[in-house]
């Protein structure tokens, strides 16, 4: 993937270009409404992202159906990972702590690769 220096990689380049080959991410997942796949720079040895497909601020903005089917693929998520590696972590991030500004849970497991 090419550097980015906006703020919503999600709505800008992942979610419209998912399948166009602009921009590659393996897909592990994908529901009419949310998407999950490895992470393209990861921090951990799996390192899986599940994003909205419509743009939602943060986790503190997301209610309803949507709530529902994100929380119903991080758990499908978490549990393969789980299964696969012995442990995983379930994370968002808020505020300043948040460089992309649209709602994406990290699942992942292992030591951080730096």
């Amino acid at each position: 993937m090419t550097d980015y220096s906006g703020t919503d990689i999600y709505c800008d380049l992942i979610i419209p270009h998912r399948t166009d080959g602009k921009t590659t991410i393996h897909i592990i997942k994908e529901t009419e409404a949310i998407l999950a796949y490895y992470h393209t720079k990861p921090f951990w040895p799996t390192h899986i992202v599940v994003t909205p497909k419509v743009h939602v601020n943060s986790l503190l903005e997301l209610d309803g159906t949507l709530a529902d089917e994100l929380l119903a693929v991080v758990k499908e998520i978490a549990e393969m990972v789980k299964t696969e590696k012995g442990a995983a972590r379930v994370t968002t991030n808020l505020g300043e702590y948040q460089d992309n500004k649209h709602l994406h849970i990290h699942v992942n497991s292992g030591d951080p690769l730096r």
